[in-house]
């Protein structure tokens, strides 16, 4: 199902005023959790946090993390009101990697909202991959402690039937390093965001660049790819490394920053974030390239790392945002996300004391046992 292709055109009629009641219902003071400064999550939540306090007169304090975990404990421990967050968020919804430990497990996590941010497979251009098929036994640079960036490129990999056995996988120390290695010859291809800045250096050096697109009507690529990572839908980009004025590459989007906080989070307040969230967009969505993607026709859709709060579908509801087809994905991922956390609490009474290892291999043997998540 193409998601994102589906959006409506229509603008929302935007309040510019602060009201007094979005001024009642929002709290006066909120933390926020969000990548290191000078990310692209820090700049547009800090970008959303001044709207908020010119819209409402709401104090918002941005604590900044470069880990995933660091960004989500305070939000756990009750410390931070919303985190604007990356794939972190659906690893701990479904208790995958740094939050397979006895610590973690799966989260009850909802989503307010979340910008779709576009990722594909890029080449050199001289390496001869037209197709993702065409990657077979070419050289894939991926990054080391990085299963955010990789698992979307075993994803992508999925899509033309490939897996990691089927090209050369080379891991590099850094994203950077791994962006880079392409210019450098070191590797033939990754999959990453179509504005990383080495990208641009690779598409003026003497290899080129390619954008691999996923064609958003391979109904069967689109099945393998959400098997393995089932938050994505297509894309048209046009803001790209090396692509013309008015060219446009089709490609998948997951959503980075996704705002998020905890199911039990008060509806009333969600909706009161929600509402000033769209009320105040005309203050914000130019900050960057692509603010103008927390529309909440666009920002307020599925597919996403974990479900909207209720408090977020009772006002996309009321803006004629949330679909009938929206309400069946979100039943869909809270039922999975039941289930996870009713799995975790089974499982790990007896296994809380086994090594790491072992005790990761033993919950993704639980997890295979209910199947694949929502799609």
């Amino acid at each position: 199902m193409n998601f994102f292709s589906t959006i409506r055109a229509s603008t929302i009629a935007l309040a510019l005023g602060v009201t007094g009641a979005v001024a009642q219902e929002l709290p006066n003071t909120m933390i926020w959790t969000a990548y290191d400064v000078g990310s692209a999550g820090y700049a547009e939540a800090s970008a959303i946090a001044d709207a908020f306090g010119r819209h409402a007169n709401t104090r918002i304090r941005i604590q900044p993390s470069g880990s995933g975990i660091g960004r989500l404990q305070p939000l756990l421990l009750g410390r931070a009101d919303y985190g604007f967050l990356a794939t972190e968020t659906y690893f701990l919804s479904e208790g995958d990697y740094d939050y397979a430990v006895p610590e973690f497990g799966p989260q009850n996590l909802r989503a307010v909202a979340g910008r779709p941010a576009s990722l594909s497979m890029v080449a050199a251009g001289d390496a001869g991959i037209e197709t993702i098929a065409d990657a077979r036994g070419k050289r894939a640079a991926f990054v080391v402690g990085n299963p955010s960036i990789n698992v979307k490129c075993e994803a992508v990999l999925a899509f033309g039937d490939l897996t990691l056995d089927d090209v050369e996988v080379v891991m590099f120390p850094t994203y950077a390093a791994a962006m880079s290695s392409m210019t450098r010859n070191e590797a033939d291809f990754t999959c990453t965001t179509p504005t990383t800045s080495q990208l641009y250096e690779l598409a003026s050096s003497p290899r080129g660049i390619k954008w691999v697109p996923l064609d958003p009507n391979d109904q069967e690529g689109w099945a393998k790819l959400l098997d393995v990572l089932p938050i994505m839908g297509p894309f048209e980009e046009d803001i790209a490394a090396g692509l013309a004025p008015g060219e446009k590459v089709s490609m998948a989007a997951y959503r980075y920053p996704v705002i998020v906080t905890l199911a039990d989070k008060s509806a009333d307040e969600v909706y009161a974030f929600t509402k000033a969230l769209d009320e105040s967009f005309d203050l914000y969505k130019n900050a960057t390239a692509t603010m103008h993607r927390w529309d909440l026709n666009i920002s307020g859709t599925p597919p996403i790392d974990v479900p909207f709060h209720e408090g977020a579908v009772r006002y996309l509801t009321e803006k004629g945002i949330w679909t009938d087809e929206s309400e069946a994905w979100n039943q869909e991922r809270i039922a999975r996300l039941d289930a996870l956390r009713a799995a975790w609490e089974e499982f790990l009474p007896a296994n809380r004391d086994l090594p790491p290892e072992q005790f990761a291999a033993q919950w993704a043997e639980a997890k295979a046992a209910l199947g694949q998540g929502s799609n």
